[in-house]
């Protein structure tokens, strides 16, 4: 693979012009594809195989022109004295009933509080529910703005009006975030080389990458039925891969000039090594995030696979983008003292000086590492999982105000209602609804509501204790385990369970699957058992100490000011295999990154620990900027007004922190230190069976070292094969 890549960034490197105008066609042809897409609707949860999924498909099916996927929203009443049932008050709601049919073509229906019963029982609560025929994100501004006017014009006669419900969502804004965050990894490119224009590659290129990425996300978005979330993550997970890639290749580039190679074999040369410690680092990461198929939930697996395509595309201009504009570039990507011929000095540097206190204290580093991480997960112990609602929202937005309103004037389940379908007759309807008010912790049953055809029934339960409860939970499960087949329990609530529930179950699959692949992949780059084995036990570590601090700051609330976290509550069901996923793909980034630099040297004669000491030596410096590149990207995220958005951000920020420098920094070279030559111990039948991709460029060297000085390494016709390929 070395050779092969070799002569990809020498053909690169040398065809400048013609790679440039490639890319910047295929930015522009992105661009006008997603310019020309309609625009994109919100994607469709579902969560296939559950009940509650099934219940939902099954309304569809018998109660046709139900709206079942529509918006929804509760307009809230309370007056400050007397009742919603005064003939002032009454007058009002009856209003604004009026106003809200009237108010845009999308609604399906607006129900009557005091025909169907949506008074509280002391009279102070009243609430008018809104069912629309679209999505939320397909409501128009005219239509959200006719339901905000009708609360103002409620409030003005002096009632408490709030409105929830999902009508008034809107797609996530991150704000000034992300440009922050790019901000600040053009600060540490331009401190780690020393030159704007080195500093500048790696962030045009990953840019490039990124907006031909998301161009054709949007440009597919209606096709694939993507959702706002998915071009997020693919933007977050772009910009960060696209930054380090780039990184590692100029710095190899910039390394290769400094031996006195000239500007062709050097790009030849960097594409040659640190590109295939790329290559393989992006295929850890892609595998990640097209493993997220396996969990079977629809929203997830398109998610994974558009962050994986933007993982491609970085990893491909990598591998010829960059040598292209490092032919531009000239010698502008050195140092201005290098440029002037200063000696560089012969002082150690960081990384030297720091892999030389690890190998004097192996164990002290070793344990420091892992009780501190330990000691950051022990949170984890106490993770609730669940799916954001409306009692999630900061305590200032009115979803949150009408929450509360509802719990304290109907009782702390009624925000989180069960909607029971009965696949029968008016008979079994009836006989359901007999049963399941003989349960404990149900407030409240409705009476059932038959189809046209009078063959299903809906019913509605409202629990006494609260959606996320455990005891709400216990409910559903007891109506459950009491029906016949023919009763499904649905509703939001439902969902959530059966969501959590799924994602549990699919956890340990998909860990074995990740991390199985990967230890594979690993095994054959670095040729060894124990190193592979290693890399995966510490981003266990890593991963468990991120999903500890998450827990502390979104779940504890603890520095929840400091994030911009308003409201604390339930960690999101998704987050924990989402974390393994991306996570586990940057954590291999990084020990590609640092320990193919330590293989190579090891390979080329040197000791296990002088290895060590060579692999920090030219790697460290450059995995310290990649991984403050990363954590400054993905903590432009915070700023995001969507709460799962934000858990994300700062899980992968916090994750990335652990895994580079305690990991991976401390932990792994500590490890290496240890085990000394039996860290590259492979058995011979295993070194036989496994193919030898020589990553770290040995047959490269060889054959480099074997043509005479100044011939070129490969003939014009070869070299034009290579192009066509």
């Amino acid at each position: 693979m070395a050779t092969f890549l070799y002569k990809l960034g020498r053909s690169a490197f040398r065809r400048r012009r013609l790679v440039a105008l490639l890319w910047v066609a295929l930015l522009a042809l992105a661009g006008v594809g997603a310019a020309n897409a309609s625009t994109a609707t919100s994607s469709s949860f579902s969560v296939p195989g559950t009940e509650a999924q099934k219940a939902f498909d099954l309304l569809e099916e018998r109660f046709p022109g139900g709206s079942a996927d529509g918006a929804t929203a509760r307009v809230v009443f309370k007056t400050p004295d007397g009742k919603m049932t005064d003939a002032a008050n009454k007058a009002e709601v009856n209003k604004a009933v009026a106003a809200l049919k009237a108010g845009s073509d999308q609604i399906a229906s607006v129900a009557d509080p005091y025909t169907g019963k949506a008074v509280s029982k002391d009279g102070s609560t009243a609430y008018v529910s809104v069912s629309y025929k679209v999505s939320s994100m397909e409501l128009t501004d005219e239509t959200r703005e006719a339901l905000e006017k009708t609360g103002t014009e409620a409030r003005d006669a002096g009632l408490t009006v709030e409105i929830g419900g999902d009508a008034l969502q809107t797609v996530p804004e991150t704000g000034v975030g992300e440009v922050i965050g790019v901000g600040i990894a053009a600060v540490v490119l331009v401190i780690t080389f020393g030159s704007l224009v080195a500093a500048g590659l790696p962030l045009l290129t990953a840019i490039i990458g990124v907006g031909i990425g998301i161009s054709t996300i949007t440009a597919l978005a209606n096709v694939f039925d993507l959702g706002s979330t998915t071009s997020t993550l693919a933007t977050m997970i772009g910009l960060a891969v696209g930054i380090d890639y780039a990184l590692f290749i100029v710095s190899r580039y910039r390394a290769e000039l400094a031996d006195g190679r000239e500007r062709e074999e050097a790009a030849g040369r960097a594409v040659g090594t640190a590109g295939s410690a790329v290559v393989f680092a992006g295929l850890t990461v892609v595998i990640a995030l097209v493993g997220l198929a396996v969990v079977n939930i629809p929203m997830l697996t398109k998610m994974g696979f558009a962050a994986a395509g933007t993982v491609v595309i970085a990893v491909l201009i990598a591998l010829t983008l960059i040598p292209a504009l490092l032919g531009f570039a000239g010698n502008r990507v050195l140092g201005r003292k290098v440029r002037k011929g200063k000696p560089a000095g012969e002082k150690p540097n960081m990384g030297t000086r720091w892999a030389r206190f690890v190998l004097r204290r192996p164990v002290t580093v070793l344990l420091a590492g892992v009780v501190g991480l330990g000691a950051i997960a022990v949170p984890v112990a106490s993770l609730e999982m669940g799916l954001p609602d409306d009692g999630s929202q900061p305590v200032s937005t009115t979803q949150r105000k009408a929450y509360d309103l509802l719990s304290d004037g109907f009782g702390p389940g009624f925000n989180g209602p069960l909607l029971v379908v009965v696949d029968g007759d008016k008979a079994a309807a009836d006989r359901t609804v007999k049963e399941i008010k003989g349960l404990d912790g149900v407030a409240a049953v409705t009476p059932p509501a038959l189809n046209k055809a009078g063959d299903t029934a809906m019913v509605t339960v409202v629990p006494k204790d609260r959606p996320s409860s455990v005891e709400t939970e216990e409910l559903v499960h007891s109506i459950r385990d009491g029906s016949r087949g023919d009763v499904l329990v649905t509703g939001a609530t439902a969902m959530n369970i059966d969501f959590s529930q799924k994602m549990n179950d699919a956890l340990l699959p998909y860990l074995a699957l990740v991390v199985g692949l990967a230890f594979l992949l690993l095994m054959v780059v670095f040729r060894s058992v124990l190193v592979p084995l290693k890399a995966a036990l510490g981003f266990l570590l890593s991963v468990v100490a991120a999903l500890g601090a998450v827990v502390a700051v979104f779940q504890w609330g603890w520095l929840g000011s400091l994030f911009g976290v308003e409201q604390t509550g339930p960690i999101m069901s998704m987050m924990p295999i989402f974390m393994v996923g991306v996570v586990f793909g940057l954590a291999m980034d990084y020990e590609v990154f640092l320990v193919t630099r330590m293989r190579e040297a090891y390979v080329h004669g040197e000791r296990p620990g002088e290895a060590i000491v060579t692999g920090f030596k030219h790697g460290a410096r450059v995995v310290t900027a990649a991984a403050v590149i990363m954590m400054a990207v993905f903590s432009g995220f915070i700023g995001s007004s969507e709460q799962m958005v934000k858990m994300i951000g700062f899980g992968l920020a916090i994750a990335v922190f652990f895994d580079a420098f305690v990991v991976r920094m401390a932990i792994v070279p500590a490890v290496l230190a240890l085990l000394g030559h039996k860290a590259w111990w492979l058995p011979r039948w295993l070194d036989r069976a496994l193919p030898n991709v020589d990553v770290e460029g040995e047959k490269l060297h060889k054959e480099l070292a074997d043509r005479p000085e100044g011939a070129s390494p490969e003939d014009p016709d070869e070299e034009r094969q290579l192009v066509r390929v």
